[in-house]
């Protein structure tokens, strides 16, 4: 008989630019007509064909035991609507799995979009809405060639819940 998988717990911090930085980017509203700089997304697409796309997720919880990474591309989330989500992250590393000393939990406000970085290991996105619609950039292989997943429960029989230990407010978000 199996022993049963061992939950941790990884409270989920208010994204802001800086301590998003190991794993990516937090791109948030600009005037229209600034010019290009380091605040909008540098992106990585020129190994395939970029696809752009809306993908309709339900809800189903904050509990995770698999991460995944794209070694191709960078990715760009955000949800539609307005709407508040989580995601989990490791750095990008050679090593083919994640560091899990290095692993965060960002809770993301629905007036911005994440950038991971070539390679950032990631699960999610998770909320507690029914559905949310995401907008996806990526390669139109990218879940074909380019996924790369680390299964906890088999490998360490771990799994991780992303918990929201106190309600944030916008004053939270710093920039």
């Amino acid at each position: 008989m199996s022993k049963p998988a061992v939950l941790k717990q990884i409270p989920a911090q208010a994204i802001a630019v800086e301590n998003f930085k190991p794993y990516g980017q937090l791109i948030v509203p600009s005037e229209d007509g600034k010019v290009y700089d380091n605040t909008d997304a540098v992106l990585n697409l020129s190994n395939g064909i970029p696809r752009f796309y809306i993908m309709r997720l339900e809800q189903k919880g904050r509990k995770f035991h698999q991460i995944t990474r794209h070694n191709r591309c960078t990715q760009c989330l955000g949800s539609l609507n307005g709407k508040d989500w989580f995601m989990a992250v490791c750095p990008p590393s050679i090593s083919a799995e994640p560091d899990i000393s290095k692993m965060s939990a960002f809770r993301i406000r629905g007036d911005c979009f994440i950038k991971l970085e070539v390679g950032t290991w990631h699960a999610g996105p998770y909320f507690d809405h029914e559905v949310v619609d995401f907008y996806n950039l990526e390669l139109s292989d990218t879940n074909l060639v380019d996924h790369f997943t680390h299964n906890f429960l088999a490998k360490d029989n771990l799994e991780f819940e992303i918990c929201n230990p106190q309600k944030q407010n916008k004053t939270h978000f710093l920039l």
